[in-house]
């Protein structure tokens, strides 16, 4: 292979791996989306299929800015569903643990060596 192969190559590749991206990023928002009908986004999917480069420009031209909102709305949703969670268990002390552990293993939920390994993980 010669270098201007190698380098065509390279170019086609990184164009065919930003052109999936954006396929999966439009597919993505497009069931994102809940107001939005689904035959509407069936049409939208088929064609995605036969018209590929046509439609996601469009589909970016047209729907662009919701995209964008939409987007940032679930970033905003799972920031604070961590938020929460990281709120929620770092005031627990290890006695609670062992005590959430202790019930779970009176309900069968774990085993008496995954009860030892949260006990040891909540003293250590």
């Amino acid at each position: 292979m010669s270098f201007w192969e190698v380098l065509w190559l390279i170019i086609v590749s990184f164009a065919f791996v930003a052109y999936l991206l954006m396929l999966f990023m439009i597919i993505g928002d497009l069931f994102r989306d809940h107001k939005t009908s689904g035959w509407v986004k069936a049409i939208w999917i088929i064609c995605l299929l036969f018209l590929p480069f046509l439609t996601a420009l469009a589909y970016l031209i047209v729907r662009g800015q919701g995209m964008a909102e939409r987007s940032s709305a679930e970033a905003k949703q799972i920031q604070q569903a961590q938020d929460s969670y990281i709120r929620e268990t770092a005031g627990t002390s290890p006695a609670a643990q062992i005590a959430d552990a202790k019930k779970l293993l009176e309900e069968g939920s774990i085993t008496q060596a995954e009860f030892e390994h949260l006990k040891a993980k909540a003293l250590g």
